[in-house]
Formats: structure tokens, C-alpha cells, sequence
């Protein structure tokens, strides 16, 4: 079964547009996950609407509320959500290109794959997705997912591109609360250097299979010997045995780690061969060298 777009619409950059569609690029169905039971039955129980005043409700009655003031609402519903229609609801409008490294790992979100919708939008999606690899840029833009606006960023990725939503800053907490009282000065230099060089025996190239969930392993082993009706085989942690200071700690573990197993390189992909510019994409883009650029807003005193 061909996998479900979570959002179709279309990429815009200037005059230049195609139709798109956007996939999750992680799922958590492989996840084990329990359900709520009975204790004496083994039904699984089932969460149903509770009103304080009338109890047990049906979900066909139960409509979205604002909350303007304490336990004040505003009754929002289907038609007042359609009425708030932006562009970015059905357009990605590529608004800037920044460098990669410029955007904070503490704003990157969800991750997304994004596809051209139809042979007819293949050509021009290709050309964007190629500039900007040879930039080296990502694009900024934002996008209505969940009845919200989010910034996100664009890069090419294989053959496709890759979307990652950005965080609102006021959802990014500071750091201050949490490092202002971390001592700054400058450590031991023989202790530093040790360090330094326990680093160096494990510096590896990254594979993400190589760090299997050790947990979900354990978790399902378990399941399993229930299942069989044996009883589960406790698996306990390695004792590391008790540290007696810093600098033998340090001392210890260089003599005793082993460098990490260089894992194997994956092959370059193929590179894409590029389809002749047709000449609608051509006038789009020559208009788009000449499109007048927008005022940049001016910035509050």
C-alpha cells in the first residue's frame, strides 16, 4: 500500500511553483506499547467523555472550546476553522535560504519528506531541489499543520526533500535557570588532557543501528517468555564498581576502552539526471530574477 500524504498542496519559490505532498519521515508503530485492562475481566477498557453535570456523554456531541478567561469559552467549530484560511494553509512559500548550521538543533521538530504530486510537477521540483543542493542552502517557509502555522526548513535529500518544522522561540526555554550556577573556570589541565584523549579512542563514524534500543530488546524477550508461561529472566546492569576520584577514573578508563568499531560508509547515491528546462519554467524563472523584491518590515525602535 502506497503511504498516506499528511499534507498536499504546493511549493513556491517566487513565480515557480509545483504541486507537492508531504510524508512523517518517522513512525512510532513499532513501538511496544500496552493497553489498559481489567484486573479480574482482562477487557480492555474503554475511555469514554464524562460531563461533571450530565456523566457519560457521545462524542457526536462534544464541540471546541477557547478558554478566554477561567472556565469562560468560545465556541469554535468547523466552518470558523475554514473561515481561517492563510496562504501557507495550502502553499509553501519559500520566504528565505539560510545555512544549515545556522538553525539551532533546539528548534528542529518533526522531520518530513516531500515529494512532486504528478509526473506534471517532477520537472520543476527537480530544478529547485537541485539549486539548492548546489547552494548548500536550506529554505525557509511555513506551513499550517494541526490548525497551527509552522516555520520550517527545506533541503534537498536523495532524490527528494527534506522538511523539518522549526519550534516557536517562545516554546524554547533560555538557559539561564538551568546553567547559571555551573562553575565556568578552567579545569585541571593534566585531568583535561586525559579527557581529551579518552575522547579520541572513541571517536567512530555514526550508524544509528548500531544503537539498538536495549530496552525494547529486553521489554519484548520478557513478553515473550510470558507468553510461553515461563518467568521472566531478570536482566540487571554491569557493575562499574565505585569511583574513587576523577583523575584515576580518568586514568582507568583510557587504559581499559577500546576504540570504537568504525562502521562501513554508505555508497554515494547516484546522481539524478536533470530534465530539460521547458519553457514555462524558463519564464518563470527569468520573471523571478526581475520580480521586484518585497520591503523587509522595518524593525521596532
Amino acid at each position: 500500500m502506497a503511504p498516506r500524504a499528511s499534507w498536499k498542496g504546493h511549493l513556491r519559490l517566487s513565480l515557480v511553483s509545483c504541486a507537492v505532498k508531504m510524508y512523517p519521515a518517522t513512525s512510532t508503530s513499532e513501538r511496544i506499547s500496552f493497553n489498559q485492562l481489567h484486573k479480574d475481566t482482562h477487557n480492555r477498557i474503554n475511555m469514554k467523555p464524562v460531563d461533571p453535570e450530565l456523566g457519560l456523554v457521545e462524542r457526536a456531541d462534544l464541540v471546541k472550546g477557547y478558554e478566554y478567561e477561567p472556565k469562560q469559552y468560545v465556541i469554535i467549530d468547523d466552518a470558523d476553522l475554514e473561515a481561517v484560511r492563510i496562504e501557507s494553509s495550502h502553499t509553501l512559500n519559500i520566504e528565505a535560504f539560510v545555512d544549515e548550521d545556522e538553525i539551532d538543533v533546539l528548534y528542529q521538530d518533526a522531520p518530513y519528506y516531500l515529494a512532486p504530486d504528478g509526473a506534471m510537477a517532477e520537472e520543476t521540483f527537480v530544478v529547485l531541489r537541485e539549486a539548492m543542493r548546489r547552494s548548500g542552502k536550506v529554505a525557509i517557509a511555513r506551513l499550517v499543520l494541526s490548525s497551527r502555522e509552522r516555520i520550517v526548513t527545506i533541503g534537498a535529500r536523495e532524490n527528494g526533500m527534506f522538511i523539518t518544522t522549526l519550534r516557536n522561540p517562545n516554546e524554547v526555554r533560555g538557559t539561564t535557570e538551568y546553567f547559571d550556577n555551573i562553575p565556568v573556570g578552567n579545569p585541571d589541565a593534566e585531568m583535561l588532557d586525559l579527557a581529551e584523549k579518552l575522547i579520541e579512542q572513541k571517536v567512530t563514524t555514526f550508524d544509528p543501528k548500531a544503537y539498538e534500543d536495549r530496552y525494547e530488546i529486553a521489554l519484548m524477550g520478557m513478553i515473550k517468555e510470558k507468553l510461553k508461561g515461563h518467568k521472566p529472566i531478570v536482566a540487571s546492569a554491569p557493575d562499574r564498581g565505585n569511583v574513587i576520584n576523577l583523575m584515576d577514573a580518568l586514568k582507568a578508563s583510557l587504559g581499559e576502552a577500546k576504540p570504537a568499531a568504525k562502521s562501513r560508509a554508505k555508497a554515494p547515491a547516484a546522481p539524478v539526471k536533470e530534465s530539460a528546462t521547458k519553457v514555462s519554467l524558463k519564464e518563470a524563472l527569468d520573471a523571478s530574477k526581475t520580480a521586484k523584491p518585497k520591503a523587509a518590515p522595518r524593525k521596532k525602535a
